[in-house]
């Protein structure tokens, strides 16, 4: 359950957690279209709390809506603003942040053009995404029956509401069978992503990524790992990957805002290498945390302090 906090950023206001409500005709409710981000906010070790990479997330969620041929009325600048404002209304150091725009009550059917285009900002608390233990020894992880949605069938460079049906019903699949995470293929059965995450995989000493081209999100964690592995001299490839190299791979791990760095152990009844965390994905997450929490500043510019 999210632990309720104090207020949630709406359409321009804070306002007490429960009154933040919308209408059962919301559009966004019945038809899908609505577009999000996930962003966090970290305490650094000299006590300041921090914004992960807020512009980039900003950035994203405007293009975001852009491709799905929704305006937002507030600037860039005044959705970053409002952002930071929500994590000082409800005096938390740490927490998940979770803008969203979407299409409010008004005409109904799919076409809802002129449906006014809402915004919300929510904040909480949320330890790690995949758990704590998952961190340290890794996940098992297992290929789903459903395949990511095709390039030409969703807009697969947008955080669409709707997009994610595709992913709850492969995470529900997985879980049930015993597993904590979902790998999908795309149409041509290379591997695109997890269920809500972006994938790696290391084979003799090298980082191999799946291309942004195809129908996996750029994620922005996605592209803080590729930096860091350029500055700690890691090589590293975007490619086609097929599932049975994940098998016979040295390494694999997840990233995402709410996964940050995860490692997997297992897939599909398959030892990934020594069945744990690593060497080159333990040096990635140590690097990762550091940039995060602190104490060096090693990318001010992916800060915003709070």
């Amino acid at each position: 359950m999210v632990d309720k906090l104090e207020k949630i950023w709406l359409n321009g206001a804070l306002v007490p957690w429960d009154e933040a409500k919308v209408h059962v005709l919301t559009h966004t409710l019945h038809y899908g279209l609505g577009v999000f981000e996930g962003v966090r906010c970290y305490k650094r070790a000299d006590g300041k709390s921090a914004v992960f990479r807020l512009r980039e997330h900003v950035d994203r969620l405007f293009e975001s809506a852009h491709i799905s041929d929704m305006a937002i009325t507030w600037s860039r600048d005044e959705v970053f603003a409002a952002c930071l404002d929500t994590v000082r209304a409800n005096k938390v150091d740490e927490c998940y942040l979770r803008p969203l725009a979407f299409i409010g009550d008004g005409a109904m059917g799919l076409y809802g053009r002129d449906n006014p285009i809402y915004l919300t900002i929510v904040a909480w608390r949320w330890g790690t995404y995949l758990g704590d233990e998952g961190l340290q020894n890794g996940i098992r992880a297992k290929v789903s029956s459903y395949t990511r949605s095709g390039i030409n069938s969703q807009m697969t460079k947008a955080k669409v509401v709707g997009n994610y049906v595709n992913s709850i019903l492969a995470k529900r699949e997985v879980v049930a069978a015993g597993y904590q995470e979902a790998i999908l293929l795309d149409s041509q059965g290379y591997v695109a992503e997890a269920s809500g995450e972006n994938i790696f995989m290391v084979k003799n000493g090298t980082l191999f990524t799946p291309p942004v081209g195809g129908s996996v999100l750029n994620g922005i964690t996605r592209h803080t790992m590729l930096t860091l592995a350029t500055e700690l001299k890691i090589p590293w490839h975007e490619r086609s990957i097929s599932r049975d190299e994940l098998y016979i791979a040295d390494e694999v791990f997840f990233t995402g805002t709410a996964a940050e760095v995860t490692p997997v152990r297992e897939i599909d009844e398959r030892k990934i290498g020594a069945g744990s965390r690593g060497p080159l994905t333990k040096r990635l997450q140590d690097r990762f945390f550091q940039l995060v929490r602190g104490p060096e500043l090693l990318h001010p510019e992916w800060l915003a302090f709070v």
